[in-house]
């Protein structure tokens, strides 16, 4: 999937990078299991088999590529969602595949919470373009779930899509301390209850 970031503008139009693709895998691979501030760049670069001047035509830094890692994870949960939107209708269909997803994800093997919530504890300056990174996810994310509450005429969409994504960050959180079954559960009966208290 092409991806929109600052990071790809230097290859403009043509074809996504090979070398930058497998930058992008690596750190994500990495950044995800390990932490983002423990792993460095070079470690990137060797694991990748990418020469340093290649990172440097694709990436300003570790931060612009961190910032890539989110934008990539972010792009691939918007196609999920917009797939999901299309086999579903939206509404209250849309949240009830949404909270399962979700469910399924704190459960899948190697699981190690939010990339997203996770990297905001690594870049806690609210500024800072990672931590921008991670709001821009999360307001996404809020919008699509409001305008789901809101297109089956639930009463009040914008307190229950934050009490959704609350409900999500919970999830994370505890799928990964605790039994990620029972988070898994909660997801889904929270979810349930919201819809049907439109």
């Amino acid at each position: 999937m092409k991806e929109t970031t600052a990071g790809n503008a230097a290859v403009g139009t043509r074809p996504p990078s090979a070398a930058r693709e497998r930058l992008l895998t690596t750190a994500s691979r990495l950044f995800y299991t390990e932490g983002i501030r423990a792993v460095g760049v070079d470690r990137v670069m060797a694991e990748a088999e990418v020469a340093r001047g290649t990172f440097y035509r694709h990436f300003e830094g570790k931060d612009d590529l961190v910032r890539s890692y989110l934008e990539a994870k972010d792009m691939g949960i918007r196609t999920q969602v917009a797939a999901a939107t299309r086999a579903t209708g939206g509404g209250a269909a849309l949240l009830h595949g949404i909270a399962h997803s979700i469910g399924e994800d704190v459960c899948g093997p190697g699981f190690r919470g939010c990339p997203f919530i996770n990297a905001a504890a690594e870049y806690p300056q609210r500024e800072h373009p990672v931590h921008q990174a991670v709001l821009a996810h999360r307001a996404w994310f809020h919008q699509v779930v409001e305008d789901a509450f809101r297109s089956v005429g639930h009463s009040e969409p914008e307190q229950s899509a934050a009490t959704m994504v609350a409900l999500r960050d919970g999830a994370m959180v505890a799928g990964y301390l605790n039994d990620a079954g029972a988070a898994a559960r909660t997801m889904v009966h929270g979810a349930a209850m919201l819809i049907a208290a439109g």
